[in-house]
């Protein structure tokens, strides 16, 4: 049996081009997400997302199904589960 520890989402490693790595807390990451969709043209959305009418439901879906986003012009934005422990 699986141990439940592996589900659990502490922080996100997120990486962006010509930026140092960041981590967020997953609600973090979700606001920081909501602030990209907000200005992302919807043809640049993946289909899977297009189908989600609300930018909160677009950002949830995003954070807990992908691991990147291409935000255009060479930008983009990628995001890794981790868990910092001492």
């Amino acid at each position: 049996m699986p141990d439940s520890m592996m589900y659990q989402e502490d922080y996100f490693v997120v990486l962006e081009p010509d930026q140092p790595e960041v981590f967020l807390t997953p609600e973090e990451l979700l606001a920081k997400l909501k602030l990209i969709l907000q200005d992302l043209p919807e043809a640049d959305l993946p289909p899977q997302i297009k189908k989600f009418s609300a930018i909160e439901e677009r950002a949830t879906h995003l954070r807990d199904n992908y691991c990147d986003l291409d935000v255009g012009e060479g930008n983009y934005l990628q995001w890794y589960v981790v868990r910092l422990e001492k």
